[in-house]
């Protein structure tokens, strides 16, 4: 199952695509108003709505291309981040490599989806790119155990967790350098979790203007979905529709030489292995 958020004719609306990827079978159809909905109805209602997607005649669909993509999730509950969780990126930030998951939130106001613009305003210098797999959670979840960790997920996308260095690293709290307005680009869906095997085995890179900046894969997570969710669910209570993005790997533009800020006119391309691709270009707010 891919699920996806759209709008047509003003109203947004879910879906499910195709796996043929050019057909969207919309949500409403079945009564869902909105991802999370869809998201909080549970397996149950998740299996008969991708058997109904299978099996619909094409007056039932949408083709992709009469629609506009927006965030799967446009507005999430939570958006928990992990900072320094692949080893490389530790390195390369000369920090030492966490013992628990360094956790900071990003604001739903930064989300935006696959194609549209983020906006980079005055107030940086030095904004950055940060290419991660993000894991949806699909049930309520306290005080997990790390073998149970697979039934309280919904899915996988693609985050690009943009920041603002000069602002993010003025302080010791991140949160606001990450959550400038347009800094959270996601999707462009949500892929099922029956659909990737093994989320600690996929090919993770980021490019811009053809050239690749970020290349690694999610086995060299720190800390991978077991430890996070169990982690996570002993502080806070994580319920479906939450979003916790992984963390970056190496290659980010304040670990280079030169540093290699985004500029406006260029365009980001972030690959995830079995997820998509989630493409947005830049301009200046």
């Amino acid at each position: 199952m891919r699920l996806i958020t759209f709008s047509k004719n003003g109203k947004q609306t879910p879906g499910i695509l195709r796996a043929d990827y050019n057909a969207i079978y919309p949500l409403d159809r079945l009564g869902y108003g909105s991802a999370l909905e869809f998201i909080a109805a549970g397996e149950e209602a998740w299996t008969a709505a991708d058997s109904a997607a299978a099996s619909a005649e094409a007056r039932e669909l949408l083709p992709l291309a009469s629609v506009q993509l927006l965030a799967p999730l446009p507005r999430p509950g939570k958006i928990l981040c992990v900072g320094l969780n692949y080893r490389d990126h530790a390195v390369e930030s000369a920090m030492e490599l966490p013992k628990v998951p360094a956790v900071f939130t990003k604001f739903s106001n930064a989300i935006i989806g696959h194609g549209a613009s983020v906006i980079i305003p005055k107030m940086t210098q030095q904004p950055d790119y940060e290419a991660e797999m993000a894991i949806v959670i699909g049930k309520t979840c306290k005080r997990a155990a790390a073998a149970d960790w697979k039934e309280y997920v919904f899915g996988y996308t693609i985050l690009n967790d943009v920041s603002a260095r000069d602002v993010q690293l003025s302080t010791s709290q991140w949160s606001l350098g990450k959550s400038f307005d347009t800094f959270a680009p996601m999707g462009p869906a949500i892929v099922g979790k029956d659909e990737i095997a093994d989320p600690h085995a996929l090919d993770i890179k980021l490019s811009i203007g053809g050239e690749t900046l970020q290349h690694s894969n999610t086995r060299e997570l720190i800390f991978k979905a077991p430890d996070l969710i169990s982690y996570l669910s002993s502080i806070v209570t994580l319920e479906p529709g939450d979003v916790i993005s992984t963390g970056t790997p190496s290659g980010v533009g304040l670990g280079r030489t030169p540093k290699r800020w985004i500029l406006p006119g260029e365009t980001m391309t972030i690959e995830i292995e079995g997820i998509g691709i989630l493409t947005n270009p830049v301009i200046a707010g």
